[in-house]
């Protein structure tokens, strides 16, 4: 296949969450095969280990590109993990010039809450929470880089008026009140009862309204690196893992259903593959460097057909009041945090 990226953006270094399986593996593959240094974070050794070994297996026994891949410790579910990988990625002066927040967790289908290391609703800590954090982090390598940018998977999900978000209770985020800790409200709003779906939806929501106020910092900071937001569509792999492995265990007769009618009959899913390339586009190719925030939406166009297209943001995600108030939010947690790290 010949290669789609221009001379300027080859053997890049990129940083990519959630890349042991999916969309993100895909993407990793492809990125490999283009000669590019990837930094594959994994929850642990065990995914780390099989991680590699399904690239090798893709990869034909190719090995000699596992010395362009470097796998650290990253638990997004545990700040005390981020800031290790944070202060090790510092400390070793890795270079980074794309940021990839790939990783997601859904559990719909659960009637009650997980919560992460620090007792946060664990869909809203990982998907939100241990991104920005992560960002926050990794900003300074970034700043270095001359071709840096950050491409962060949103969801349609986030938007209640798109078909993805027209299913169940809609995204909504009220005043941020139940951005707590300590086992409280589990639902970001603080006023919902909890539910896991919607607890997705609202964190897509929150990728969002990050990425816009991410932007709008840089921006005013000087800092050119632009922001992109995509959303994959509905992605829905023939394998047991991935995405799905977590909300399968509570409704796998119904999973295994909706499967079968939107994926197999209507054909309006999208593959993991074709997700992954659009990844790897988006992370790489010069076209989507033209704005310092934007958002791009895999759309379904027709029965077996999508087109990749910029797309509107919903009108909850279109306010600064509000992607101000979640950014305010989110350091405060990540402040305390560090403060009592440093008292212990």
């Amino acid at each position: 296949m010949e290669s789609i990226i221009s001379q300027d953006n080859k053997n890049r270094s990129i940083f990519i969450t959630g890349a042991s399986s999916g969309i993100g593996y895909q993407a990793a593959l492809r990125m490999l095969t283009e000669g590019d240094r990837l930094i594959l974070p994994c929850r642990n050794a065990v995914t780390s280990k099989a991680m590699l070994q399904e690239l090798s297996n893709d990869l034909d026994g190719d090995n000699h590109l596992f010395e362009n891949i470097y796998t650290p410790i990253l638990d997004l579910a545990d700040l005390n993990s981020i800031e290790n990988c944070i202060n090790m990625l510092l400390s070793e002066n890795v270079d980074i010039d794309t940021l990839i927040l790939n990783a997601g967790i859904q559990y719909t289908g659960d009637k009650e809450p997980r919560w992460s290391s620090q007792d946060y609703e664990l869909t809203f800590a990982v998907n939100h929470l241990g991104h920005h954090f992560l960002t926050q982090g990794i900003l300074p390598i970034l700043h270095k880089s001359s071709r840096s940018r950050i491409v962060i998977t949103a969801s349609e999900v986030h938007n209640p008026e798109a078909p993805g978000g027209q299913f169940g209770k809609p995204a909504g985020l009220g005043s941020l009140d139940g951005i707590i800790t300590g086992n409280g409200q589990p639902m970001i709003d603080g006023v919902s009862d909890f539910n896991a779906d919607k607890a997705y939806k609202d964190s897509k929501l929150c990728n969002i309204l990050f990425a816009k106020e991410l932007s709008s910092r840089l921006c005013s900071e000087g800092f050119n690196i632009p922001i992109i937001a995509w959303a994959p569509g509905l992605v829905i792999p023939r394998k047991d893992g991935g995405f799905f492995r977590y909300s399968r265990k509570y409704n796998e007769f119904g999973q295994r259903l909706f499967a079968l009618i939107v994926r197999d009959i209507l054909g309006i899913t999208e593959t993991p593959e074709k997700a992954g390339e659009l990844l790897f586009r988006v992370a790489t190719e010069a076209e989507f460097l033209k704005e310092d925030f934007s958002y791009y939406s895999n759309k379904v166009a027709g029965l077996g057909r999508r087109i990749f297209e910029k797309s509107d943001i919903s009108k909850e995600a279109s306010d600064v009041n509000l992607s101000r108030l979640l950014w305010e939010k989110t350091v405060n947690i990540i402040d305390d945090f560090k403060d009592k790290s440093e008292t212990f």
